[in-house]
């Protein structure tokens, strides 16, 4: 079977921390994901209507706005229904896990995270039976 290699991967960081945005990358460098980055709202609608990515890592509180209602409008872009969101945050909000999952995240990550868990939960859910269906048909057309 054909699998898409890790260099043909694309990963979203959404977060107004830079510094956060820098952990995310420094946690996912020995992969050979390719890392694109967005510290607004604005900023990530413009990636996404661009080039959807394969996988989106965002913070649920991005300042003035919130990464769960972010992600409904990403959604919305061509290209982008079925891009899956790993959700974190360092902020203690009641029913975040619900929360994030309800709004579609497939992971949910307590900052400061474990970088290896990161890897497993970017691993996990790039390889989820509908995304790979999709990957592997763009791969061969």
């Amino acid at each position: 079977m054909l699998e898409p290699s890790r260099s043909q991967t694309t990963i979203l960081i959404i977060d107004d921390e830079p510094s956060a945005i820098n952990d995310v990358a420094q946690a996912l460098q020995p992969t050979d994901y390719a890392c694109q980055w967005a510290t607004s709202p604005a900023m990530a609608l413009e990636h996404v209507h661009r080039s959807p990515p394969d996988l989106i890592v965002s913070d649920i509180d991005l300042g003035q706005a919130s990464g769960l209602d972010l992600y409904q409008q990403l959604r919305e872009c061509a290209g982008a229904a079925e891009v899956p969101v790993i959700f974190i945050s360092g902020a203690q909000i009641p029913d975040v896990v619900r929360r994030a999952h309800t709004a579609g995240g497939v992971y949910f990550l307590r900052k400061p995270f474990d970088p290896e868990v990161l890897i497993e939960l970017v691993d996990k859910a790039l390889w989820m039976p509908h995304l790979l269906r999709r990957r592997l048909q763009t791969a061969t057309a």
